[in-house]
């Protein structure tokens, strides 16, 4: 199941936020803010899509997220190399690596990650 754009980046402020009531969302936004009708909606949206949930503390609902952001984006990078990188990661890393700009260091720093896996990897 996935988030819409305007969902997505309210659970960005959830998973910063870890636990929130709708003032603190509200408040995560910035400039012009959401109407608390929209955020009501999305956060509606998202209970039924089991991402978010919450404790009722009276007539406030205070709301949590039941799905890791790195869950979440793990199972886009997937499928995002399974249906554009025919499941090759290495098409996805190539392209990546070539049409993202990045600098020397960023390259050095990646190198590095994935000198890393590789030593876990034969342990």
């Amino acid at each position: 199941m996935q988030l819409s754009n305007s969902e997505e980046q309210l659970m960005e402020h959830l998973w910063k936020l870890e636990k929130a009531f709708m003032k603190d969302l509200l408040e995560a936004f910035p400039e012009p803010k959401p109407a608390t009708t929209t955020v009501a909606t999305l956060l509606k949206r998202m209970i039924d899509k089991k991402f978010v949930a919450y404790n009722e503390f009276g007539n406030s609902r205070e709301y949590y997220p039941l799905v890791k952001k790195s869950d979440y984006f793990s199972k886009h990078v997937n499928g995002l190399i399974k249906n554009f990188f025919d499941n090759s990661a290495s098409q996805f890393a190539s392209f990546f690596t070539t049409e993202t700009n990045l600098s020397e260091k960023e390259l050095e720093e990646l190198k590095k990650i994935i000198d890393v896996q590789l030593q876990k990897k034969k342990k």
